[in-house]
């Protein structure tokens, strides 16, 4: 059976585009959507201004209703610790800025770079590194496409191009593609990551057009998704990700250690088993970074690696992400070891 022909069977065709237009867009809304008052939150919620609320409403629909405590609810909801300041997290807690070498592109680690390609989300995680980012001096229009482009081809040991953002599918599947040619001319680039959790929240991303754009290109694709918690995942994502490797993307997953979200061993062992259950093969752990405003997430190294150590005693090596730590001007992520 063809895949559009699978899809159409088992999916919905409300377009992610329209879904993500309706998302919330307030704390207030968000609340109401749960049955949760002010007073339920101890300490109440930050204004977030800067950095304002957006969550597309199947995500909020994951979430359980009357509980304060909800781990996907916590990883969205803007509370008033945000606004405190913290020893130790900074704006740029990456140092991405120094690296920032084109508009756009950010080239941290050798035989590779990442290539900024949008700047929005389609959800706005509270502890999101590039919460601070300057995206508006590195929007990536056609016009900006070429000279990132030209510094890739300028740079042989560059092999493998990244798209990050914000959130690189936020493109259009039309531009996308475009962008993806582009970069499959550059003769010495052999691979194309897309890093995205898009489809997380909206699993109508996942669209036979984007499974033709990451394997009709030259490059080897690899699809890496965020995703946090076992209940971020539904039947829906195992379906469409199943056409997605059976095309031949290679599936990974990366997850940020949150205290109160996913800081247990039964968690972190459920969420390995549900993304392998998902087509997913789990790929980094990493303790957060210290970014301005996320400090209330914070697990410290020893814990972290605490709950390594339990999750290597009773997961296959295969399910067991790489704890890791990102470090500014190091030259690759930092594997946390014992302490």
């Amino acid at each position: 059976m063809p895949i559009v022909a699978q899809t159409e069977k088992f999916f919905p065709l409300k377009g992610w585009g329209e879904v993500l237009a309706q998302s919330v867009r307030s704390s207030d809304e968000l609340l109401a959507a749960l049955e949760l008052h002010l007073e339920n939150l101890g300490n109440g919620l930050s204004a977030a201004r800067q950095f304002p609320v957006l969550v597309p409403r199947p995500f909020v629909e994951r979430m359980r209703k009357g509980d304060p405590r909800d781990p996907l609810l916590l990883q969205v909801l803007p509370l008033a610790a945000e606004d405190q300041l913290a020893a130790g997290f900074t704006v740029d807690p990456l140092g991405e800025q120094s690296t920032n070498v084109e508009t756009g592109v950010i080239h941290k680690y050798h035989g590779r770079v990442l290539l900024l390609a949008a700047s929005g989300c389609a959800v706005n995680c509270r502890y999101c590194f590039r919460r601070h980012f300057p995206y508006n001096e590195n929007r990536l229009g056609r016009s900006q496409w070429q000279s990132a482009l030209e510094y890739i081809a300028q740079d042989a040991s560059i092999a493998e191009v990244i798209l990050s953002g914000g959130d690189p599918l936020m493109l259009q599947d039309e531009r996308l593609a475009e962008l993806v040619e582009q970069i499959a001319t550059i003769p010495h680039v052999q691979r194309l990551r897309v890093h995205s959790r898009l489809p997380v929240v909206i699993v109508q991303r996942l669209t036979e057009q984007l499974t033709d754009i990451l394997t009709r290109t030259r490059l080897r694709s690899t699809l890496v998704l965020h995703v946090n918690h076992p209940n971020e995942l539904t039947p829906e994502h195992a379906q469409r990700l199943a056409l997605l490797r059976q095309a031949g993307v290679t599936l990974l997953n990366q997850t940020v250690l949150l205290k109160g979200v996913n800081d247990s061993a039964e968690v972190l062992i459920e969420l390995s088993e549900q993304l392998f259950n998902h087509h997913l093969l789990p790929y980094y752990l990493h303790v957060l970074d210290r970014v301005q405003g996320a400090q209330h997430f914070d697990v410290s190294s020893s814990e972290a690696y605490a709950l390594y150590q339990q999750m290597l005693a009773q997961l296959p090596g295969y399910l067991v992400p790489k704890l890791v730590r990102e470090e500014a001007g190091q030259p690759h992520k930092t594997p946390l070891h014992a302490f």
